[in-house]
């Protein structure tokens, strides 16, 4: 006889297959899947490479959907068909691989849950993450570099591209500032879980006395933005300095002023890209992220906006980090939105964020305001 926790997670598990079928729309899936087929036979496809491969890439994503509800479906499908047995002649093992396999399928089922809860405009977008320290000199630019490290990791884990748009290294350690593209389908929803103040606390190396030392590192993020969504730029408004590439050493500096900074002087928002050893192909970058500055400017004072009628409060003062990262005289990782955390330290300096970006995105779907 089947253990009857089992066979309510069996029953639970088929209730929540069944709402993700019809969340998804598996039809209308097909259709623009179709469709995307259609314009990629078009002879002019590949005229447009940076568009063509964004195409395939929504492609793609769509695809793996649809793929991935059907892997879940059959292996459902085996679970079930194992417990039918099981109920006829009772065998123990196989019990044991039902209820560990249900376990797996449940496991899977909230990773794919998760995905499909980056529905917002711009989640699909690339991400352009800026680190900036705060007060501490060597210290907190040194906590920049370590950060800049955990981000190329997550990177890397999830075959995302990674280029560096404007380096400033620090005077004795670390970075002053970075700016990354990350490069992937659905990079700023993730990403924009860790948008604020990061905070760590250790005993600091650079102190002879051994002192134990607190250092915070801002991290912005906003979607790479397409050139189809308007953004009114006036050149008027505009101050171009430039300057000599002060990126990591070696070929990567510059021997002429190739690097470029743009000031938007009615905002006071600030630019700086020097990873390509020209200058036009420089300023052509700087004014991508400026555009895209501009427009996650204009939407936050929209929310802004919105929050102040709702009656909200929220504080941005730099004080108010978003996770802690505590070395001693104990290991935590806290996330102070979400109340996530870990003692494995190692683990998410090497990337391991995942449990940190699903807890922020899930409160996000709770706490979003429900229609009246």
């Amino acid at each position: 006889m089947l253990d009857p926790e089992v066979k309510q997670d069996l029953r639970e598990t088929a209730r929540r297959l069944a709402e993700l079928r019809g969340s998804l729309d598996l039809d209308l899936k097909l259709e623009q899947i179709a469709n995307f087929e259609e314009k990629m036979a078009a002879p002019d496809f590949w005229d447009d490479n940076e568009q063509a491969q964004k195409m395939i890439a929504e492609m793609n994503a769509i695809k793996g959907d649809v793929d991935q509800i059907q892997v879940l479906s059959t292996e459902y499908d085996d679970l079930e068909m194992m417990a039918e047995l099981v109920q006829e002649e009772f065998d123990e093992g196989m019990a044991a691989e039902i209820e560990q396999g249900i376990k797996a399928l449940v496991a899977k089922l909230e990773t794919f849950q998760l995905q499909l809860l980056l529905s917002q405009p711009y989640d699909k977008l690339n991400a352009i993450l800026e680190l900036h320290p705060g007060a501490g000199g060597t210290e907190s630019q040194d906590w920049a570099e370590m950060l800049l490290r955990m981000y190329r990791r997550w990177a890397e884990k999830r075959d995302f591209k990674v280029e560096v748009l404007d380096y400033l290294p620090g005077d004795e350690a670390g970075v002053k500032s970075v700016t990354l593209l990350i490069k992937g389908y659905n990079a700023y929803g993730y990403l924009k879980a860790e948008k604020g103040v990061h905070r760590l606390v250790r005993i600091s190396p650079f102190d002879a006395s051994g002192r134990r030392h607190t250092s915070f590192v801002s991290c912005d993020v906003m979607p790479e933005i397409d050139d189809d969504v308007e953004v009114d730029i006036r050149t008027d408004d505009l101050k171009i300095d430039t300057y000599r590439s002060s990126g990591a050493g070696g070929q990567h500096i510059n021997t002429t002023d190739s690097a470029v900074r743009i000031t938007h002087i009615p905002t006071g928002v600030v630019v700086s890209c020097q990873t390509e050893r020209s200058q036009i192909k420089n300023r052509e970058r700087a004014m991508k992220m400026l555009r895209s500055k501009l427009y996650e400017k204009k939407i936050e004072e929209q929310m802004k906006q919105l929050a102040e009628i709702r009656g909200e409060v929220s504080d941005i003062a730099w004080g108010s980090q978003i996770r802690s990262y505590v070395f001693h005289p104990y290991s935590m990782v806290k996330d102070h939105r979400t109340s996530a955390e870990t003692g494995n330290v190692g683990a998410v300096m090497d990337g391991d964020l995942d449990p940190f970006i699903d807890a922020y995105l899930r409160l996000q779907i709770k706490s979003a305001p429900s229609e009246q």
